[in-house]
């Protein structure tokens, strides 16, 4: 059944379906995740501001929204279950990620070779951030797919952009919360840490509100895709459980 209008069905009676854009959705969601804090984090960049003058802003932040953006469509397109199997996979690639950066970094280099240096710039980590990070994205992303999930239940299907844009406010909240007082309390000043942490905040949902079109094109295309639109009636909630 595809092609179609999505029936409406509760999720708990697809538990053993397989779906055909999944896998594909899930690669996005875990490949961007890995991508923008790899090649994001680690690079402060400026923007020009008219009558500010330059503003410098974590280059992480172009992209990293965008995996809350595919966490809203996995849930909203597929249930909260499969959107937890996806988090999941993102946080153990962190994880992997974390401790292939360390070991590669640690290996003494050849004589030869002349860009260790470069290299420990780049790829080189402060476990407290890293922790914080991995911290920070595992309960932001799972608040955000709760959220979406139990108000797709309250608007029964309508409004798609309350649900996405409400989500990622109590998301990025819960990562930004969590992010930036792990990572850098007692190193920054209280006062630069709450306007870090209010501008990024700020930023990242000012993204998710940009990005809305996209996000209906998406998931309005994947449900017709897939025949079907899923609700979580039923569900269990918890973020350790593997099924339905």
């Amino acid at each position: 059944m595809t092609g179609g209008e999505p029936k409406a069905i509760e999720a708990r009676a697809l538990a053993g379906r397989e779906f055909r854009q999944f896998d594909y959705v899930m690669a996005a969601f875990v490949t961007i995740l890995l991508l923008s804090n790899v090649l994001g984090a680690g690079k402060v960049a400026t923007i020009d501001l008219p009558g500010i003058g330059a503003w410098p802003f974590g280059a992480g932040i172009l992209f990293f929204p965008i995996s809350y953006v595919l966490g809203d469509v996995l849930t909203e397109v597929y249930g909260y279950a499969r959107a937890r199997r996806c988090i999941w996979a993102g946080f153990g690639a962190l994880i992997f990620m974390a401790f292939m950066a360390w070991v590669v970094v640690a290996l003494p280099p050849a004589d030869s070779w002349q860009g260790q240096a470069a290299y420990e710039q780049v790829f080189g980590q402060v476990p407290r951030i890293v922790g914080a990070s991995i911290i920070a994205f595992w309960a932001g992303e799972f608040a955000n797919s709760y959220v979406l999930a139990r108000m797709k239940m309250w608007t029964k299907g309508r409004h798609l952009w309350t649900r996405t844009i409400g989500s990622t406010c109590v998301g990025q909240g819960v990562d930004s919360l969590l992010f930036y007082p792990l990572a850098f309390y007692g190193i920054w000043d209280n006062g630069t840490l709450l306007v870090v942490l209010a501008t990024q905040f700020a930023l990242k949902v000012g993204w998710e509100v940009l990005l809305t079109p996209f996000t209906y094109a998406v998931v309005g295309w994947l449900k017709r895709r897939e025949g079907v639109d899923i609700y979580d009636e039923g569900t269990n909630f918890t973020p350790f459980k593997t099924s339905v």
